[in-house]
């Protein structure tokens, strides 16, 4: 049986994103989430609380999420997170391209805040088969 997903680390510059996404995965979903607002500030505190989900942006000033997943997938207790790219970017030569880099799914800007945990929530049990 697959383990409940509870903790996801959330990765965007954008502030209303993080905003929505904080209503959509903590308030709606209960969720526990760490936003970072950067790639940076991400890994320093991703470690500690110890995701089971990575959501990133894409297109970030400084640390693109592609780069961000390659410098998470670093760190030991994360090789095997799940990484789930949001981006604006919809074209589907794109999102297979993230995919085959190692992105477990894409999702597009913009979202539906109401139907995101329920998304992020089938993305999880998909990859724990």
């Amino acid at each position: 049986m697959a383990e409940e997903l509870k903790r996801i680390l959330h990765v965007d510059d954008d502030e209303d994103i993080r905003a929505i996404v904080q209503l959509a995965l903590e308030i709606v979903d209960s969720f526990e989430l760490l936003q970072c607002a950067s790639g940076q500030e991400a890994l320093e505190k991703a470690s500690d609380f110890r995701p089971q989900l990575i959501l990133l942006d894409v297109m970030m000033p400084g640390m693109s999420g592609q780069t961000l997943a390659t410098e998470l997938a670093k760190e030991g207790a994360l090789t095997h997170v799940p990484v789930v790219f949001v981006t604006a970017k919809a074209e589907s030569e794109f999102t297979e391209q993230l995919v085959a880099e190692g992105a477990t799914a894409v999702i597009t800007k913009p979202f539906d805040p109401m139907t995101l945990g329920s998304e992020i929530k089938s993305i999880w049990g998909d990859s724990q088969r």
